[in-house]
């Protein structure tokens, strides 16, 4: 299985108006020399602020009280990534995916990988009959899509992998609180919610596992993901599902999936590996 794809330059722009320095296509690779390069030095002030999420500062640390073990599971927390293992500079892992104009961790929390899990979850697209449309003699697909209430963007309803959970746990929550406002939910709707998640999310496909080409990135802070499909083929087990968007989703909608798709990060390139494990229309 593949671990990392094509990836983009960073926007100069990193979220919260801080500029990156400026990174040529070419010089991205650590391989190639770029004397000139000053990476802005940027966290920010709520990752400082050591919430339960953040790793501290370890580079003020003349001699930190506990050593973080990069490359291994560091206690609850997983440092190892989906790539192999990546290499510390300075104290500090480096992306192994090259340049992004930017040192420290921005808006991410861990030094080096920041693991996720995105759960692509499909439907046939019908018509008023219940027959399956089609798009150039292929079945047309439909997904699950919010709209992230940080950038507005529509995305995948994924999220973080908190310490000491396991993937398969953190795609069935964040599908729940993102896409069917579990959070605010009753005792029963709360227990009716995980029975029918628990069912559709028994058997899944792994679609991809590694490097995400996150506006979030730095040189020393990297999303990584584990992208499973979640398919009903006849339609039925998803449709007793109500739909509301909740905790830090705006929007929530089925969506149906077309070349001209326009998401939040690499969420375009994982609907597409499931378009293609399908074989749908794309």
């Amino acid at each position: 299985m593949a671990t990392t794809f094509t990836t983009h330059r960073q926007p100069l722009e990193y979220l919260g108006g801080v500029r990156r320095f400026p990174v040529p296509e070419d010089k991205t690779p650590w391989s190639v020399d770029y004397p000139g390069y000053h990476p802005v030095d940027y966290t920010a002030p709520r990752v400082l602020s050591r919430p339960v999420w953040a790793d501290p500062d370890i580079r003020k640390e003349e001699e930190p009280e506990k050593p973080l073990q990069f490359n291994s599971l560091d206690g609850k927390v997983d440092r190892k990534s989906h790539m192999g293992t990546y290499q510390i500079m300075d104290k500090v892992p480096r992306n192994p995916v090259g340049r992004t104009g930017m040192i420290g961790r921005g808006l991410l929390g861990r030094w080096g990988p920041n693991h996720a899990a995105d759960p692509v979850v499909t439907r046939w697209k019908r018509d008023g009959s219940g027959a399956r449309v089609e798009r150039e003699g292929k079945p047309v697909l439909e997904f699950v899509a919010v709209r992230r209430g940080d950038t507005g963007a529509w995305a995948i309803p994924g999220g973080m992998v908190e310490a000491g959970d396991t993937v398969s746990a953190t795609l069935k929550k964040e599908f729940g609180e993102e896409a069917l406002n579990s959070l605010e939910a009753t005792d029963e709707e709360k227990r009716k919610i995980e029975e029918h998640i628990n069912h559709l999310f028994k058997s899944g496909d792994k679609l991809y596992a590694g490097y995400v080409d996150d506006p979030r990135n730095t040189d020393n802070a990297w999303m990584e993901t584990v992208v499973f499909n979640f398919h009903d083929d006849s339609g039925e087990g998803f449709s007793k599902l109500n739909l509301v968007a909740g905790d830090d989703a705006a929007a929530v909608a089925w969506t149906e999936v077309h070349s001209g798709l326009s998401l939040y990060a690499s969420h375009s390139h994982f609907v597409r590996l499931a378009v293609e494990h399908r074989k749908a229309a794309w």
